[in-house]
């Protein structure tokens, strides 16, 4: 990489408005505003969820313009998230005082939210229902309020939200980082105000601007994992040495230094089921959207004679985030140990080489979300005609249902680039690590984990080849 790498922040607009103290509200109010109209909508509004703003913004535009931001940019849906600008306001009038529990420090309760949150999803056909998705996004807004009016600095995001953790884990595919500019000035720095906050000079106690919330020091900090792009440290600084700098994609996953506020990936059981999860819950996801779905869950049905949906789920899931994983990673696994120098034992082999497959994690879900977003980003503009009648303002005009997005051959054909890009990723970050391990016979520790990325990237490609539901695409009139 150069040694001037690209700063977001010393553009002349963009990078002046992101350095604005207030620049994150100024994201956050429109997201809380549409946050307040969808969950209006979707409780008081039409039924029919292509004509709803709470099933149509969350899970056709939403979800697509998430990943493709992550993509080009980097984690900046957290820097404008609207649950922590009404915490932000909450905490004027009260001031949590305790720490989050420590047993309860890791991602082992965001994964396990994450999993419940996949289950939600296709238990109750949440594309389906602009009252559950209005629901959901309130009880967010409700669950973000409570754990941060209990406990201090920012439990929530780091530790509970699976939106966030699924936004941690793609943005190490991201091209930017929020990073220091010169180590050296950091180096001579004593007041570490990037992680302590900026104090009133004549009364300490008293913070005129917070420092890292997510117990990242700027100097140690190594990656976008645990990073909301909240840029705290970049107005915390008093020497102007924050910034958002241009790096290599997934070079973070590569690389297993001590990262402040992570520690180091190599020991991380809980990030690398994450990762895992990330992977195969991708291809879950998409799973369930497509036509073969309904014969297999009609066979899971008769073979556990169960009538309700809920088991069948179950046992879909057990199938694919247990049992599938296992099978699919025993192998490499078990060649890698075989193949490098020295005691390892498999699972810390696992949890290495589970981050190999985040790039082709991340590109089996930007595959997918823009299926959705591209065949369907114009049916924003008839629900808003729509709903700004049902509100009383006509002047939008009558909404133009017709409306829809790009025809399905030419999305096919980007989907297929986006899982040949994480195809490629996970190809490059595993044969690095097998270089690092194996420097001698790389190619001997990178064959099986190639394998197993080509294996999941076909299983991806003939994903996306099936009928695919048109959520929120085809609008009656």
């Amino acid at each position: 990489m150069s040694n001037n790498p690209f700063d977001l922040l010393r553009t002349p607009v963009i990078g002046r408005l992101l350095s604005w103290r207030h620049a994150r509200t100024l994201f956050q109010a429109p997201l809380l505003l549409l946050s307040v109209l969808m969950i209006l909508h979707g409780f008081f509004g039409p039924s029919i969820a292509p004509k709803n703003l709470a099933t149509t913004l969350s899970w056709i535009h939403f979800r697509g313009a998430l990943v493709l931001v992550l993509l080009v940019a980097g984690n900046f849906f957290c820097f404008a998230c609207p649950f922590i600008l009404v915490r932000d306001f909450a905490r004027r009038f009260f001031h949590p005082a305790r720490n989050f529990p420590r047993y309860l420090r890791n991602k082992w309760l965001s994964v396990a939210l994450l999993v419940a949150g996949l289950f939600v999803y296709e238990l109750f056909d949440l594309w389906s229902s602009p009252w559950w998705t209005a629901l959901i996004i309130s009880f967010y807004f409700l669950v973000a309020l409570i754990v941060d009016g209990v406990f201090k600095h920012a439990s929530f995001c780091k530790f509970v939200c699976p939106i966030g953790q699924f936004n941690f884990i793609a943005s190490t595919i991201s091209p930017l980082e929020v990073k220091v500019r010169d180590q050296d000035v950091c180096t001579a720095c004593h007041t570490k105000d990037c992680i302590r906050g900026r104090r009133e000079p004549a009364a300490s106690l008293v913070v005129i601007q917070r420092g890292c919330e997510l117990a990242l020091f700027q100097p140690r900090k190594t990656g976008n994992l645990d990073c909301t792009f909240c840029l705290d440290c970049v107005h915390a600084c008093p020497h102007d040495n924050v910034g958002i700098l241009s790096r290599v994609p997934a070079s973070e996953l590569t690389a297993d230094p001590l990262r402040s506020g992570v520690g180091y990936l190599s020991r991380r059981k809980d990030l690398a089921l994450l990762s895992l999860l990330f992977v195969f819950g991708a291809l879950l996801n998409a799973f369930g959207m497509v036509s073969p779905v309904y014969a297999v869950e009609s066979w899971l049905a008769r073979t556990l004679n169960v009538s309700h949906e809920a088991p069948v789920l179950g046992a879909l899931f057990v199938a694919a985030l247990v049992v599938e994983p296992i099978v699919l990673l025993t192998v490499p696994v078990l060649l890698t140990r075989s193949a490098i120098a020295g005691v390892r034992s498999p699972m810390s082999l696992l949890v290495r080489y589970s981050y190999a497959l985040v790039p082709l994690g991340f590109g089996i879900w930007l595959a997918h979300y823009s299926f959705h977003f591209f065949t369907g980003f114009l049916t924003i503009i008839p629900v808003f005609q729509s709903a700004a009648a049902e509100f009383g303002a006509s002047f939008l005009g009558a909404p133009w249902w017709g409306l829809t997005g790009l025809p399905v051959a030419p999305t096919h054909a980007i989907e297929f680039g986006f899982i040949g890009l994480g195809l490629l990723g996970s190809l490059l970050v595993s044969y690095r690590l097998a270089e690092q391990d194996a420097p001698s016979k790389p190619v001997r520790v990178f064959l099986p984990w190639a394998t197993l990325a080509i294996i999941l990237s076909a299983a991806a490609i003939w994903l996306m080849s099936q009928p695919m539901e048109m959520r929120g695409t085809i609008l009656g009139g």
